[in-house]
């Protein structure tokens, strides 16, 4: 079969969204199955486009020995009609990107919260912005249990 794409989308692409586009893409890598996905993430907003991560976030990727090289970027029209998935974190997002989708002509992706994926049932990722750098732990935590339970469904 074709490639299998995948976005993870948050509110502003700096905390959750690009911490999951990593954990998925080392996930991928690990199972040498890179060459089946095309991961990345976004912004539901525009408020930090161009931006590389929160240094927390990228502090926290690289304790687990994940590096990324992403910049925020806001999600498109095209990216409706391209990806397979969109994943986001919390239903604030959700609501936002099936308003979205409404106005696209042949939106494909199936549109979900990352948390519906989750074993231990955890729906929503929060944003840990104002929290601290166990808050982002715990975003990392999710995202894993996440990715994983999604790579073994669409693998």
């Amino acid at each position: 079969s074709g490639n299998l794409l995948q976005s993870l989308v948050s509110t502003g692409n700096i905390c959750r969204s690009p911490i999951a586009e990593a954990v998925f893409r080392k996930l991928v890598t690990d199972e040498k199955l890179e060459h089946k996905w095309r991961t990345d993430s976004a912004a539901v907003s525009d408020w930090n486009v161009g931006r590389f991560p929160d240094s927390r976030a990228l502090s926290c990727l690289r304790n687990h020995g994940i590096e990324t090289a992403h910049k925020a970027r806001q999600i498109t029209k095209e990216d409706f009609q391209t990806f397979d998935h969109i994943l986001c974190m919390d239903e604030s997002n959700l609501r936002d990107l099936n308003r979205k989708s409404n106005q696209v002509k042949d939106c494909k992706a199936k549109i979900e919260l990352l948390g519906t994926y989750d074993p231990e049932k955890q729906l929503i990722i929060e944003d840990p912005y104002y929290g601290s750098e166990k808050d982002f732990e715990t975003v990392y935590e999710q995202c894993l249990r996440c990715c994983k339970a999604f790579l073994e469904k669409y693998h």
